[in-house]
């Protein structure tokens, strides 16, 4: 049975699934699941995903559907993503707008030169992919230092790859927010110049300056390190300001369904529920009935 999500939700991973199968927690009301950890299991190692999912839905967010790569889709890959997708009752499939690699994954994801022609290969790429899976695709915005070969802002690039595909946005809140201080433009501007009303749902993770990277992981004094990068870390606590451009993403496009993503430093899923809560409050405060659904 496929089933809409709503409200906020949580990144599924393997230090919590175990006791999550037993009994979610109040609070999440959906999972974001991968589909590269998944799709290519058989039924036998499918049982905790499916007791997770006998409680609350799901989506699923892939990293190699390579959108924007100069090579041919993939379409192997998202026939066997489709059947897992049908399998699993999972109705919403994001990835992100990049070049993640050709024949191989690169486990890198490139920005695409923000061009017109590149607008027409990325969103035929996409148009073709709803095709497969027989879903609207939601498109996520990257974090990245540079566009290489830019002639076009990428608020106008997001906003035509999404006319001319006819797809949908997964926003990222936090990779907007480190964009913006990374390359130096305002993020509430960003938000004014997309198609909210595109808005599947939201990302919502944590960042860290370089130089508190480098402590962490004990670099050498001599690499080369941008003291004043922030880095899309996925493994620190949500911060004040990407909290804050939530609530103006709310202010200007309703309320729309919200996960945080923690993939490094995962704590105790007490101070993760904490962080959903904090969402759940900014949600509430542009929500005069109940969350929209999708």
């Amino acid at each position: 049975m496929v089933r809409s999500i709503n409200g906020t939700g949580l990144g599924l991973r393997e230090p919590f699934i175990g006791d999550f199968a037993k009994a979610v927690p109040a609070g999440v009301d959906f999972v974001e699941i991968t589909a590269e950890h998944w799709y290519r299991k058989r039924n036998g190692g499918l049982g905790q995903l499916r007791a997770v999912l006998d409680q609350i839905p799901a989506v699923c967010h892939a990293l190699h559907s390579n959108f924007g790569g100069p090579a041919p889709l993939d379409e192997r890959y998202l026939r066997n993503i489709k059947r897992f997708l049908d399998q699993m009752g999972i109705e919403v499939f994001s990835d992100h707008l990049c070049h993640s690699g050709d024949e191989d994954w690169m486990h890198m994801l490139l920005p695409i030169p923000f061009t017109g022609e590149a607008v027409k290969h990325t969103a035929a790429k996409i148009r073709r992919a709803q095709e497969i899976l027989e879903r609207q695709v939601a498109i996520e915005n990257i974090s990245y230092l540079t566009a290489p070969g830019q002639l076009m802002l990428e608020t106008e690039f997001i906003s035509a790859v999404v006319e001319e595909a006819d797809c949908g946005i997964l926003l990222d809140v936090n990779n907007l927010y480190v964009n913006s201080r990374n390359i130096g433009y305002d993020p509430v501007a960003f938000l004014d110049a997309i198609p909210g009303e595109s808005i599947v749902y939201a990302h919502m993770a944590g960042h860290v300056k370089q130089a508190e990277l480098a402590v962490d992981n004990a670099l050498e004094d001599d690499d080369e390190l941008e003291p004043d990068l922030y880095v899309d870390s996925h493994g620190h606590p949500l911060a004040d300001p990407v909290l804050r451009l939530l609530d103006a993403a709310y202010e200007r496009f309703g309320v729309f369904p919200a996960i945080v993503e923690r993939d490094q430093n995962i704590p105790p899923v007490p101070e993760l529920l904490a962080e959903l809560a904090g969402i759940r409050e900014i949600q509430q405060r542009w929500l005069p009935a109940a969350v929209g659904a999708v």
